[in-house]
């Protein structure tokens, strides 16, 4: 599914993110940046030993913010690993710190020069994130965020199982791209 935005294309796949030929790949990473299960752990195996060489020298990560690596053996020459809101909710500032990890990783590619960049769905695995409202998060942000620049050609949401493609597939038949 796609849908034109400004200049750029956002698409919805469903598939693996490691396989992804972009130019990088964001990673839904915990604080620590030295791996963990779920995406984090697929980036990890995926890119080799470089991923966590690097990760190691950048002291951590805050959760809302992204920071980023060389993508080691991945296909993608770069990874932006974005640490998302534990979900406790919805009362402790999870939607804002949600919307600032796509924010962030769309501004750390921009500043790179990256022009395609795929998403996972951050949060909504083992930080309990419920998907649909995850979903209308990450695309309004990208969307608005699209709307203000043309450096950024390709923004891909990788979406690992059908149930969260969907979810993402409504979200953006919601939501009102100009």
């Amino acid at each position: 599914m796609k849908q034109v935005v400004n200049q750029s294309t956002l698409e919805l796949v469903q598939g693996d993110i490691t396989h992804q030929d972009v130019n990088v790949i964001v990673n839904a990473a915990n604080s620590s940046l030295l791996g963990g299960g779920g995406v984090d752990g697929a980036i990890h195996r995926a890119g080799g030993p470089e991923i966590l060489r690097a990760c190691r020298l950048l002291g951590g990560c805050e959760t809302g913010d992204a920071k980023i690596t060389p993508g080691g053996a991945l296909k993608a020459s770069h990874v932006i690993h974005a640490v998302g809101p534990v979900y406790h909710g919805g009362e402790r500032g999870e939607a804002a710190l949600l919307a600032s990890c796509y924010r962030r990783s769309l501004e750390i590619a921009a500043e790179h020069g990256l022009e395609s960049i795929a998403f996972p769905s951050i949060s909504t695995g083992v930080y309990r994130y419920p998907v649909q409202e995850a979903a209308k998060i990450a695309l309004s942000t990208v969307s608005e965020f699209l709307k203000r620049t043309t450096s950024i050609k390709l923004v891909r949401f990788v979406l690992f199982d059908a149930g969260t493609f969907n979810a993402y597939k409504d979200a953006l038949k919601a939501l009102e791209i100009h």
